[in-house]
Order: C-alpha cells, then sequence, then structure tokens
C-alpha cells in the first residue's frame, strides 16, 4: 500500500507532536516533513515533496495564506489542507482562493481531519460542513441560520485590499498595525 506522504506546517510545536502521533499511527499515512512558520514551509515542501501539506493560517514570517500560494506555485502536485482556529467564511474564501484543497478548523475531530487527509489525495476538495453551509446560504442571498461567521452575499468576495488586510491580521499584526 502507497502511504500518504503529509507535511505539518504550525506554528505550534505540541501541536505539530500530536499530529506526527496521530497521523503516524496510520498505516496509509507518514509524515515526511515539518515547519514553524510560512517562509520553512515553503522551503521544506519543496525539498521533501509531499502529497499533502498540513498548513495552519496563522503563521510567523510570510504566513499561511502565502505560503499556501508558494506551495502551489513550486510544488503543484502537492495538495494544500488548511487546518486552522479560523471559522470565519472570509478566511476559508481566501484560503480556497490561495489554491488550498481543503479547510478543517482544528475544533474538528480527530476522524474528520483523517478523511480530510484521504480525500484531499484523492484530487476532491474539502470544506469544513459549517463554513460550506454559510458559503452556499450567502451565495444564494440567504441570512445565515444558525452557524458561525456572517455571510455577505456572492458580492462579498474580498478585495486584493482585504486579502492583503486578512493575511496581516492571520500573521499576527493588530488592526492598529
Amino acid at each position: 500500500m502507497t502511504r500518504i506522504r503529509v507535511f505539518i506546517a504550525d506554528d505550534h510545536a505540541v501541536l505539530r507532536a500530536g499530529l506526527r502521533m496521530l497521523l503516524g499511527a496510520q498505516p496509509d499515512m507518514e509524515v515526511v516533513g515539518e515547519a514553524a512558520d510560512g517562509d520553512e514551509a515553503v522551503r521544506a515542501v519543496v525539498e521533501t515533496r509531499p502529497d499533502v501539506a498540513l498548513v495552519d493560517l496563522t503563521m510567523p514570517g510570510s504566513g499561511g495564506l502565502k505560503a499556501i500560494e508558494r506551495i502551489r506555485q513550486e510544488s503543484p502536485r502537492t495538495r494544500v489542507l488548511v487546518l486552522t482556529m479560523h471559522d470565519g467564511p472570509a478566511y476559508l474564501r481566501a484560503a480556497l482562493a490561495a489554491g488550498s484543497s481543503g479547510y478543517v478548523v482544528k475544533s474538528a475531530a480527530d476522524a474528520e481531519l483523517l478523511s480530510a487527509i484521504r480525500t484531499v489525495h484523492r484530487g476532491r476538495t474539502v470544506v469544513d460542513p459549517a463554513l460550506a453551509a454559510l458559503l452556499v446560504q450567502s451565495a444564494y442571498g440567504r441570512k445565515p441560520v444558525g452557524g458561525r461567521g456572517s455571510g455577505g452575499g456572492a458580492a462579498s468576495l474580498l478585495s486584493p485590499r482585504e486579502r492583503e488586510v486578512l493575511d496581516l491580521v492571520a500573521q499576527g499584526h493588530t488592526n492598529q498595525q
């Protein structure tokens, strides 16, 4: 059986260690590398050429969104799955626009994450179900019922400046900065 080669990019060492243990226990997965910031992630992904890169949006350096764009440019066969704490539709839109193949929030169950890795590896797209519902509702002009975040309609796709601001926030900058 060919194993899915997974790379982990997150600035929290404890989370990386836990993910390494979880993925290493799977008979069809192996962790081929890890990084603590966006720039390091891009360099290591280019070197290791994993099948799937798990990337957090909020990391030091160039941040997750820029890392996703660069990974997709420099290692086009690597599929990117975002694993983040951000559960707002704007983050999801930005991640997908950057080239992500999937989006899972860190509050998801481990089985959901493992399923998402396998699905992304097969060439499909995975989106957190609650966020997917918000996107569908906003695309058809309906107000979200329950759920998280706020939909803004199809016209609410991010402008270049909004995307730049979102990227800076994801890097940890304050509103004033």
